[in-house]
């Protein structure tokens, strides 16, 4: 009898160990689940933040009104004619703005990597699309400085030549400046990337479901 008391009091003690280990396992285990899950939580609100930060620094690039100042730190040609200079000065006006907002749009992509760590490597389309976008607003501007402006009732065309380069021409006009309604090109591209954005940090800011609701949870209704 003696020995069957002492054998239950070691499979007691033997469980109570299990169990008092279980708990610092799963102690640990919560904790750091806890732990990641508030870094991608800070994460996700940091790159959101900085996109929206990204979005009105572009608006701003590409604000249509402009003072006389604006666009004369270029450094000017030596051959360059004054009709020349006007447009070569209108077309860099984004290169100045853009200086002004600079550090916005870096301090975006040094989330890059750390967005892609956390929510995986896909997201990378995110910062590339958006890069693209600012690009293309530089190219443009330069087109029509260097191009399409100084064509503009100075070279003779036809009707099909006029309205080719009428047409090219409103189109770069159309990245270059903001058109401040729903069919402007660069705010619909925008759009598109904050919604890649938003579909891949939207597990973070969801109710996660607790073990005690799943249990609880009425699955089926009467009727």
């Amino acid at each position: 009898m003696k020995e069957i008391m002492e054998l239950i009091a070691t499979i007691g003690q033997t469980i109570a160990i299990i169990a008092a280990c279980w708990a610092i396992i799963s102690g640990i285990g919560a904790w750091k689940r806890e732990f990641i899950g508030k870094r991608r939580i800070e994460l996700a609100e940091e790159v959101l933040a900085s996109f929206f930060e990204i979005k009105d620094s572009i608006a701003f690039i590409r604000n249509p009104f402009a003072t006389n100042e604006e666009g004369k730190s270029r450094k000017k040609g030596e051959y360059e004619l004054s009709d020349e200079t006007e447009l070569l000065n209108r077309g860099y006006i984004v290169y100045e703005r853009y200086e002004k907002k600079k550090d916005v749009l870096i301090k975006f992509n040094t989330l890059k990597y750390k967005v892609m760590a956390a929510f995986g490597p896909d997201t990378e389309k995110i910062f590339i699309d958006c890069n693209k976008t600012l690009n293309s607003i530089f190219i443009s501007a330069r087109m029509l400085a260097t191009y399409y402006w100084k064509r503009q009732g100075r070279v003779p065309m036809d009707g099909d030549q006029f309205q080719k380069h009428l047409d090219e021409m409103q189109k770069h006009e159309g990245i270059f400046w903001d058109m401040m309604n729903e069919t402007d090109e660069i705010r619909n591209k925008l759009e598109l990337i904050q919604e890649q954005l938003d579909k891949s940090t939207k597990s973070c800011f969801e109710e996660p479901m607790k073990t005690y609701s799943i249990f609880t949870k009425k699955w089926f209704t009467k009727g």
